[in-house]
């Protein structure tokens, strides 16, 4: 290895490794507040390590929170709306990969405009649409609207292209129908786009809270984020301690990671794949 080589590769790996630690940082803090009293939670200068740590903060969440139901809310709507996701948008990312039809370019036009539109225009529209199909305060005015998104019918339309047609005629030729070709041959090729839109969506949909806040009335249909913001601005309850909405934060958190972990290998190797491309 040359000199420049011996010095380039430390002072990137410092640079890197600096970079890591400033984006972990508020994670690091947030977990770890969960667990420090009040007096450390205010002291100055800032406590990073607990001295003495405690579960108080979440004894009193639950003391005072319905936690179990809201998690129940936030696990209903974030699956159904991931599954849904990778069903529908594989459908059709199949039909525009792999299938002749008229106007399927025109289709592709269409989900790459919806691509272009911000989300927040979408949300009056949306509201509206649910109201008149008497939907709002409901598990399906939560779900129905994010079902499937373009992004998702982008991502595997593009992973299925990758996919040779050779392989998808001699099945044709072999007698296999559209839907075993869609199901046994082409779904466990793209696995790594599905983890991809697995995590991307299950974190989008954990995390929503505009959505969710705008098209439930009712408690009982709240989300965990709406509920704990709902929590933190209520007078009446522990919301004004920090260590609670540090733990009820940290609660929140912990399903993405593990839902990370989970499909991380499958992840990344999405991400090499498309990288490839």
């Amino acid at each position: 290895m040359s000199a420049e080589g011996r010095v380039r590769r430390p002072l990137t790996y410092v640079l890197l490794s600096a970079g890591l630690l400033v984006m972990a940082a508020p994670f690091l803090w947030m977990a770890l507040s969960a667990f420090k009293t009040q007096r450390e939670l205010s002291a100055s200068p800032p406590v990073w390590i607990p001295s003495q740590w405690t579960l108080a903060n979440f004894r009193q969440l639950l003391a005072d929170l319905d936690l179990p139901l809201y998690f129940m809310n936030s696990v209903i709507v974030a699956v159904l709306v991931t599954v849904s996701n990778l069903l529908f948008c594989s459908m059709l990312g199949y039909a525009l990969a792999k299938l002749r039809f008229a106007g399927r370019n025109k289709v592709f036009g269409v989900v790459l405009g919806a691509l272009m539109v911000p989300g927040n225009l979408m949300l009056l529209p949306l509201f509206v649409l649910m109201s008149k199909l008497q939907l709002i305060d409901s598990y399906a005015g939560l779900v129905l609207p994010f079902a499937a998104g373009a992004f998702g019918v982008f991502l595997m339309r593009q992973f299925m292209q990758s996919i040779p047609d050779e392989l998808l005629e001699a099945a044709r030729m072999d007698g296999a129908g559209e839907w075993f070709i869609f199901w046994r041959i082409v779904m466990p090729l793209v696995k790594p786009a599905l983890a991809t839109l697995a995590i991307l969506t299950f974190l989008g949909s954990w995390n929503n809270f505009v959505w969710p806040l705008i098209a439930t009335n009712d408690p009982d249909k709240y989300t965990l984020p709406v509920a704990l913001a709902t929590f933190a601005t209520d007078p009446n309850k522990a919301g004004g301690s920090n260590g609670v909405l540090m733990a009820g934060s940290f609660l929140i958190v912990l399903p993405v990671l593990a839902v990370f972990i989970a499909l991380q290998r499958h992840f990344t190797q999405g991400i090499a794949t498309a990288g490839m491309k």
